[in-house]
């Protein structure tokens, strides 16, 4: 009995620990708003703030408490570019944790980024786009929260991973490399003269590397020096930029540019709001930003006035393939398998969340979680009216924001039946992995793969890697003509030596025929295919 009490005294101060303690929220829990109280040592704020965004880079240094968790000595100011405006409490915030404190995080992030959704009466856009992008490369995660400062509520925002330190650990595996952001908050000072003028991040060739800080805002310590051998590279060597640039990511990011209209990027009239991280194997990787104009809410390509309605429903999927301004573009699409390659990211986006409507059911579950909040914000820019409409009609005299699916569900047909999206792709078929032979008792030391693919291939590729993380080689799969097969059908197969006989293969296929390619697994960005060589040799 002496034991069994002592058992309980010493269990007590767990039991009660377990029974007091709150689970803490997942910073970028979806399903769930947050709450970040702000306290700042200042009655007029929002002024001090102005002052600090208009005339420096400073922070003004007060207290946080963020979905219950209280941080002292964190800096705060006005962040954003064209979604900045001068008077408003409701502007764009940027909360640094480890201002004073360079150990303080939430939940692994140091920086709070928190978007006003300016321009954008749904308050879905960022929200959606970035889910959306993340299918097919790294994407900030996005949520909502109550912000309010000295105990005054002052709206739901969107709450957005900044693209720094955890962020690129977590996708790319270190947070050391060169970093930049296209677009410039201030302009500096000293540049030189003869450098090219109002080109943005278009990503042109400037001889002299001074000429680079008028146009992105480095991020790192070090990679003037990268980022300019990078654009060198993409106008004058372009057989070599993949040595230079994760290709497929961007064409990825192009591609969801042109799809969800989102013109505030590169693909738009300046060549803004995107991030490029250099990697530890020397490739650069774009990441989407600033996201509140998209879905057509800024509507000017570069070329000639701002779209209509009708001009945003109708972009061009090839908006710039013929524009030398826009080398990004222009450059990448001259190749004719990267010009596929894109195309093909286009339909599939399209296919996967347009075509069928998933977008906008998305929308409304987005919408009918913050409804609450939004109709209790009294420095809400739209009304409640406004906002509950804002999916299906357009909104503002002047400004004339498209409802998201008034604007995509006529897209969508658009893009469904456009020439340059409707080649049928080959479809890929029969995969599969030789293993060593019953009795056999050579063990197998490669992985010979074969698949199938019809609809007149041309050739089909295979992109594999050994350790997840690295870059995926490609390699170009033989013809296997000792099968009778289909007219149109083809075979091949290829062979590639493991490293070791714990060896695990990651790939997938891509085939090529005349007018498309296709990608198998179609999920390939997150799911490609996995076999261990043990496996085999069973």
């Amino acid at each position: 009995m002496k034991k069994i009490l002592f058992a309980l005294i010493c269990c007590l101060p767990a039991l009660l620990q377990a029974q007091t303690t709150k689970a803490v929220r997942d910073f970028f829990d979806k399903n769930t708003i947050g709450e970040i109280r702000l306290t700042l040592p200042a009655a007029n704020w929002n002024e001090v703030l102005d002052s600090l965004r208009i005339y420096g880079e400073g922070m003004l240094v007060g207290s946080v408490i963020v979905d219950g968790v209280s941080y002292e000595g964190v800096g705060v100011r006005f962040r954003g570019n064209n979604s900045y405006q001068i008077g408003l409490k409701r502007n764009p915030f940027q909360i640094k944790l480890n201002y004073t404190d360079k150990s303080l995080n939430h939940q692994g992030c140091t920086s709070i980024k928190l978007s006003s959704a300016l321009r954008d009466p749904s308050m879905v856009r960022e929200v959606l786009f970035h889910e959306i992008a993340a299918q097919y490369m790294p994407s900030p995660r996005a949520s909502y929260t109550k912000l309010y400062v000295n105990n005054e509520y002052i709206g739901v925002f969107i709450n957005l991973e900044s693209v720094e330190g955890q962020f690129l650990r977590q996708h790319f595996g270190s947070d050391n490399g060169p970093l930049f952001k296209a677009g410039v908050d201030y302009k500096p000072e000293n540049i030189p003269a003869g450098c090219k003028q109002n080109i943005f991040g278009s990503l042109e060739y400037e001889a002299n590397i001074d000429c680079y800080r008028q146009n992105f805002e480095m991020k790192s310590e070090r990679g003037w020096t990268a980022l300019q051998e990078l654009t060198r590279v993409l106008n004058n060597d372009l057989s070599k930029i993949a040595d230079h640039l994760d290709v497929d990511r961007a064409l990825w990011m192009l591609a969801l540019n042109n799809v969800m209209v989102n013109l505030s990027s590169y693909s738009g009239a300046r060549s803004v709001n995107y991030y490029l991280y250099q990697d530890e194997h020397g490739r650069f990787q774009p990441v989407h930003w600033d996201l509140n104009l998209s879905f057509g809410s800024f509507k000017n390509t570069g070329q000639g006035s701002d779209l209509d309605l009708r001009g945003l429903q109708r972009l061009d999927p090839l908006l710039h393939a013929d524009n030398p301004l826009k080398p990004l573009i222009s450059k990448l699409l001259s190749d004719p398998l990267y010009r596929k390659i894109y195309l093909a990211h286009v339909r599939q986006i399209n296919n996967e969340f347009f075509a069928n409507g998933e977008y906008e059911k998305r929308a409304k579950a987005l919408q009918a979680l913050i409804v609450v909040p939004y109709s209790e914000d009294k420095y809400k820019q739209y009304s409640l009216e406004d906002f509950q409409n804002s999916l299906k009609v357009t909104t503002g005299a002047r400004s004339r924001i498209p409802g998201i699916s008034e604007l995509m569900s006529k897209r969508a047909a658009f893009l469904k039946t456009h020439p340059e999206l409707t080649a049928l792709p080959s479809n890929i078929s029969d995969i599969g992995l030789q293993g060593r032979a019953k009795f056999e008792a050579q063990a197998v030391t490669a992985f010979r793969i074969s698949c199938k693919a019809d609809r007149y291939p041309k050739r089909v590729f295979i992109y594999y890697r050994f350790e997840e993380g690295q870059p995926f080689r490609s390699a170009l799969m033989q013809e296997d003509n000792s099968a009778t097969l289909p007219p149109g059908t083809k075979a091949f197969t290829i062979s590639i030596d493991a490293p070791n006989s714990d060896a695990v293969l990651e790939y997938y296929l891509m085939a090529e025929n005349a007018g498309t390619v296709q990608f198998s697994p179609l999920n390939y960005v997150k799911a490609p295919y996995k076999v261990k060589l043990a496996d085999l040799n069973k």
